[in-house]
C-alpha cells in the first residue's frame, strides 16, 4: 500500500506488481488471498479502486498501484511486454525452464524499473532452486535468504501438522513441512553419486597406450551439441575431453567429431535421432556407433550410466559455460536436475551415458561392425 521509491524511471509513478507462479491456478491463490484481506478491512477496502478477473486478476489501488496474477507458464510467454517493480514467483522450484525464464524473461522486465524478485517455494530436491540459494547464501550483497517451518506458523491447524508427522516418511516431512532441500526421488543420480564422481582434475591430452570412446549428442531445435571423451582403458573411467555449442551448421557439427577423434583415436558412439543419421553417414570412415533415442534406449543408457555411479566406476569434472542472458550452464547442474521423466533438454548427461554405453552392451548397432572393446552384461 505505501512504498518509498524513486520514480526517476518510472513516466506514471504507478507501482506495479505481479503475484506469478507455475499455473495461472496456483497465482490465484496468492491473489484471492490478497482480496480476501483487503476486503476483510474497511480501510484498506476503501484504497482499491478497481477489480477485475478477466481476462486475468488484476487490482488496482486508489494511487495508481497496480496488482496483477500471472501464469510464467510457455517460458513466461504471457509475461513479455510488462514491466514490473516487484516480481512474487510462488513454486518457482517446480518451473521447468528456469534458467531462461528468470535470466531471459523475468529479469529484462524489472531491468528498466530497478526491479525486485522474490523467489518462493517449497523446495523440490537439491536443483536450480538449491544452487541459487547456495549462490546468495556466499553473496548477501546480490540477495536474502530465508527459510520456514510450517510448525512455526500460527495459522496453520497443529492438528494437521501432527497428523502428517505422524504419517509422512521422514523425507517428506523434512522437504514438505521443515522446508528443506533433500534429494528428491525423481531425479535419476543422489547427491551423494554425483559428489563421489565429481573429479577435482582437470581434462587430460591423449596418452599412448590408453583406450578412448567418444559420445556425442547432436543439438536439437533448443539445445546443444555435446561431446565427451571418456579414458576407459581401467575403472573408474574418466573424462578426458569436452565440448558444448549450439547453433552451428552440419559441417561445423562434423567437424567438430573429427577433430576429437583426430586427438583421441577413439570408438565413436553418435546420437543418430531424427537428422543424426545424416551426422552418422558423414562419419563412416570412422566407423561410428549410430544411437537412437527411443524412450526405452534412453532408459537403458541412463540406466548404465546411473549403475556406474552406484559402482564408483566413473570420474568427472564440472565444467561450466556462460551464456546469452547472464546465464550459467554447468554439467554438475544438469546431472543434479535430470529425472526419467523428464531428460529432453540434458544433452551432456547424454553425451556422457553415449560414451559408456559401450563398455555395457555387446549390441551391435547398424553398420558399426564388431565393438573393439572387452563388454560385459550387467
Amino acid at each position: 500500500m505505501f512504498k518509498i521509491r524513486s520514480l526517476r524511471n518510472d513516466g506514471d509513478g504507478r507501482y506495479n506488481i505481479v503475484a506469478a507462479s507455475i499455473t495461472q491456478d496456483q497465482a490465484n491463490i496468492i491473489f484471492n488471498t490478497v482480496v480476501r484481506i483487503i476486503r476483510r478491512n474497511i480501510l484498506l477496502k476503501a484504497l482499491v479502486k478497481s477489480f477485475k478477473r478477466t481476462p486475468y486478476p488484476e487490482m488496482v489501488l486508489g494511487n495508481g498501484a497496480v496488482i496483477t496474477a500471472r501464469t510464467t507458464q510457455n517460458r513466461g510467454h504471457y509475461l513479455l511486454g510488462n514491466d514490473y517493480d516487484f516480481f512474487s514467483f510462488d513454486e518457482a522450484a517446480f518451473e521447468v525452464d528456469p534458467e531462461y525464464l528468470i535470466n531471459d524473461v523475468i529479469m529484462m522486465r524489472l531491468t528498466d524499473r530497478n526491479g525486485r524478485l522474490d523467489l518462493i517455494s517449497t523446495p523440490n530436491g537439491k536443483n536450480w532452486f538449491y544452487r541459487r540459494m547456495l549462490e546468495l547464501q556466499k553473496d548477501p550483497q546480490r540477495g536474502y535468504v530465508q527459510f520456514g517451518d510450517s510448525r512455526d506458523n500460527p495459522y496453520i491447524s497443529e492438528h494437521a501438522i501432527a497428523l502428517r508427522l505422524k504419517n509422512l516418511p521422514p523425507d517428506r516431512v523434512a522437504q514438505n513441512i521443515a522446508g528443506q532441500f533433500i534429494d528428491n526421488d525423481r531425479t535419476i543420480f543422489s547427491t551423494d553419486d554425483i559428489d563421489r564422481a565429481m573429479a577435482e582434475r582437470s581434462l587430460e591430452p591423449f596418452r599412448e597406450g590408453r583406450r578412448y570412446i567418444s559420445g556425442w549428442d547432436l543439438a536439437r531445435k533448443q539445445t546443444h551439441t555435446v561431446g565427451m571423451t571418456f579414458d576407459v582403458t581401467d575403472k573408474p573411467y574418466r573424462m578426458v575431453a569436452f565440448a558444448r555449442f549450439n547453433n552451428r551448421d552440419w559441417s561445423d557439427v562434423v567437424f567438430a567429431i573429427r577433430k576429437m577423434q583426430t586427438e583421441y583415436k577413439s570408438m565413436l558412439v553418435v546420437d543418430a535421432t531424427g537428422l543424426g543419421d545424416v551426422i552418422v553417414s558423414e562419419l563412416a570412415d570412422l566407423n561410428p556407433i549410430g544411437v537412437v533415442f527411443t524412450p526405452r534406449q534412453k532408459g537403458e543408457l541412463l540406466g548404465n550410466l546411473l549403475l556406474l555411479h552406484n559402482r564408483r566406476e566413473i570420474k568427472y569434472q564440472d565444467v561450466v559455460q556462460n551464456e546469452a542472458g547472464n546465464r550459467v550452464w554447468s554439467l554438475e547442474g544438469e546431472m543434479r536436475e535430470i529425472t526419467w521423466d523428464n531428460n529432453n533438454r540434458f544433452d551432456a548427461v547424454m553425451a556422457m551415458a553415449l560414451a559408456v554405453w559401450p563398455k555395457r552392451s555387446r549390441m551391435i548397432f547398424p553398420g558399426s561392425g564388431p565393438l573393439p572393446v572387452k563388454v560385459s552384461r550387467l
